[in-house]
């Protein structure tokens, strides 16, 4: 017989015959007729685990994972409000279940069979998965997270404070919130979940406001590897910082009255917490899984002897709130309705194509506060000598600088954060000035952890602010990149809409630096970025560009929701000349601030018609210098900038070089995933008659002399466009 089947029938035997676990007398705060409620959720989170095993096999349901062993979690859902922000482990559906008690109009039972079923009805994810989450109950969606939603957790918690001191015009958070962070035993070791637990310490051990609950489901096993015993207490008990808590998640009396002595601690003193639930797992980890092939059978039957749902069905009968046949009563009479419910859920439509599935991948609009033209006697204050600056040519670098301070002050939800961002103005000077025009509240120093850089920002967006995080070099991006990946990227995907992380990522990038650093500071491999649903990659080449499109960013972040990579072009920040020693021809004046270059809208240099050089970034500037070379040898070329490398401007692309004879793509990203890959293909699908690609070779990049021998240069630029025309005519 399946274990399931056998936990009911032990469950409903045991609550017949009155026969129960021993276990502590009911103690602490918890009223009756609260005791009841976090029972009938309890009731409801195991029920949905039983349908949703018999709905697979019908082929009306799919794969999910269970909750069952962790409904001490409606407990802690009871002891916190419904305007605390909660990122769940995928275990936590008590939790949402007793939220939903708290929150008047729910229909929890249908809305979690429709996520069952996949439908296109389910209100969170449209079908697209099965996940716990809810707009109205405060619950961005999670799925199968390893952890990988800890970095946000904390993000969002010292939004918290920062909002009451630069509230955001789309706020979630309520100055008293906290927020609460869900995991288990095993991702507690995750790299990621440490970080978090770091950041939040070093936050906290510095005095700054984090109002955040981690709460450690622990079950003693992860999959199949077991946690050593006492290994939680031992690692969390003590930790600067944290204040640890601990409770006995088989009794609800226990948890609601440590996980509110635990809420309330977040609440009144703003410094995290770390809540230890001791909890047991039934059925095995997921889907088709079997503890007994790698439990032994008295090991499963000594877990399913403490079900908690026994537990807490003798805790309520010793408290006088319900007798045992009440109890049972509550437990069938919710699988009835269960039953009842789910085969008219599985029924309804699900998703059919690809349209339907990838509509929630880019987020809506939202409404915004129109931004009114700069103050002019602001800006003057804000500037001061930097106003006579903007008269004359600068070089990219200083121009990021400018269009990052009129963005900052036009829209005050905008925050930086980074390593060095503050004081020291960035390794390049990017950001110089900025923590003392704006206060080290909106330029945030922080640890040197990309992970939580990243995380900070997906969370502080949860709260209505525009984060623009700093990644100091691409190679670093790949340390945490499932942030953007795994999080930013699939929330809008998951919860049809609903929630957003919108913001603009800052990272230097990119080769030719000469003589600094290797392939860690120059890092020509974009393709982790490239092929992110809903990502939008913009790249720059030239000062003026980098100010207007970066005021495009901004826009597509605060307006539209988006996710949004500003890649800047490391060796391009100096630059000033063009051809030769002191000509300034890459240097620009600061475009006026109400001026942007639109998503998609290419650049376009010169208009030759035997040749069209398409590129970006440091190609751009060196097919520029290409020009000149080639007209001396009768070649009449253009300069196409791309600028957007993802999604590719192909209709832009296509118009610029229309009238040309030959297009030559210039690519300084590698050969093997780089982007010239997609822009041939766009060429192919066009049907350009005559087209080739110079690209970077498939390599890492060296220190010293040899670092631009694996990429384009304006010579082997030169020499690609000739042999392309000869080929051609």
């Amino acid at each position: 017989m399946p274990r399931v089947a056998i936990v009911h029938e032990n469950l409903v035997r045991s609550l017949g015959e009155g026969e129960f676990p021993d276990g502590r007398a009911p103690s602490g705060p918890l009223e009756n007729h609260d005791a009841i409620e976090i029972f009938r959720s309890q009731c409801l989170s195991r029920s949905l685990d039983r349908i949703s095993r018999p709905m697979q096999a019908r082929g009306k349901g799919f794969y999910t994972i269970g909750s069952s062993g962790h409904e001490g979690m409606a407990a802690v859902a009871a002891a916190l409000r419904p305007s605390d922000m909660a990122f769940l482990h995928y275990r936590d559906a008590a939790f949402q279940i007793q939220r939903s008690s708290q929150v008047p109009g729910q229909s929890i039972t249908w809305d979690m069979l429709l996520s069952f079923a996949c439908s296109s009805e389910d209100p969170i994810s449209g079908g697209r998965h099965k996940v716990l989450g809810s707009r109205a109950l405060n619950i961005p969606p999670q799925t199968s997270t390893i952890a990988s939603h800890l970095p946000k957790a904390v993000g969002a918690a010292y939004s918290v404070g920062l909002a009451r001191r630069h509230p955001p015009e789309h706020q979630v958070l309520g100055d008293d919130a906290i927020v609460v962070c869900s995991f288990g035993d095993a991702s507690a070791n995750h790299a990621t979940a440490q970080g978090a637990f770091n950041a939040a310490q070093w936050t906290s051990y510095q005095s700054s406001p984090l109002p955040l609950l981690f709460v450690c489901e622990d079950n003693g096993i992860g999959i199949s590897t077991k946690t050593p015993k006492g290994w939680i207490n031992a690692t969390f008990s003590n930790r600067p910082g944290l204040k640890y808590f601990s409770c006995d998640g088989l009794d609800i009396y226990d948890t609601f009255r440590v996980a509110s002595e635990a809420a309330e601690y977040v609440r009144t003193r703003r410094k995290p917490a770390f809540l230890h639930l001791g909890c047991i797992r039934l059925y095995g980890h997921a889907g088709a899984d079997l503890a007994l092939s790698y439990l032994s059978r008295d090991e499963v039957e000594a877990e399913e002897a403490h079900d908690p749902l026994l537990h807490s069905a003798r805790l309520l009968i010793e408290a006088g709130a319900l007798t045992k046949e009440q109890a049972l009563d509550i437990y069938l009479g919710t699988e009835a309705r269960v039953q009842r419910v789910a085969a008219v859920a599985e029924e309804r439509p699900r998703l059919g194509t690809a349209a339907e599935v990838m509509a929630s991948l880019i987020p809506p609009k939202r409404a915004c506060a129109p931004t009114n033209g700069p103050d002019q006697d602001q800006r003057a204050a804000l500037f001061g000598d930097d106003l006579k600056a903007m008269q004359t040519p600068q070089i990219m670098s200083r121009l990021i600088n400018w269009a990052l301070a009129d963005l900052m002050l036009a829209h005050e939800e905008i925050a930086l954060m980074g390593e060095d961002v503050g004081r020291k103005g960035g390794v390049y000077g990017v950001t110089q000035k900025l923590s003392n025009r704006f206060g080290r509240a909106r330029v945030i120093d922080t640890l040197l952890d990309e992970q939580t850089i990243l995380g900070l920002a997906i969370g502080m967006a949860h709260n209505g602010f525009v984060p623009m995080p700093e990644i100091q070099f691409l190679a670093y991006l790949h340390n945490a990149e499932d942030q953007l990946r795994g999080e930013a990227a699939t929330l809008p995907f998951f919860s049809n809409g609903q929630f957003t992380n919108p913001m603009v990522v800052r990272i230097a990038g990119l080769g030719y630096q000469k003589g600094f650093g290797g392939h860690f500071h120059n890092d020509n491999s974009v393709a982790v970025l490239r092929d992110i649903p809903g990502l939008i990659l913009a790249c720059p080449s030239n000062g003026a560009d980098a100010a207007m499109m970066l005021r495009e960013c901004v826009r597509l972040a605060r307006e539209e929701q988006r996710l949004v990579v500003f890649l800047e072009p490391i060796a391009l920040y100096p630059m000033r000349d063009l051809h030769e020693a002191g000509d300034g021809g890459w240097m620009n004046l600061y475009p006026e601030p109400d001026q942007r270059i639109p998503l998609g809208q290419v650049g376009q240099y010169g208009n030759g018609q035997d040749l069209a050089i398409v590129s970006f970034a440091n190609g751009a500037y060196m097919a520029r210098q290409a020009l000149p070379k080639l007209a001396e040898k009768g070649v009449s070329a253009r300069v196409i900038d791309i600028r957007w490398l993802s999604p590719l401007p192909g209709e832009g692309i296509i118009d610029a070089i229309k009238g040309c004879k030959n297009v030559l793509v210039v690519d300084e990203t590698r050969r093997s995933g780089g982007v010239a890959e997609s822009l041939m293909t766009l060429l192919a699908e066009a049907k350009v008659p005559s087209f080739a690609r110079l690209s970077s070779e498939d390599s890492f990049i060296a220190t010293g002399p040899a670092y631009a021998a694996t990429m384009p240069s304006a010579e082997s630029i030169v020499d690609a466009a000739l042999a392309l025309v000869g080929g051609g005519q």
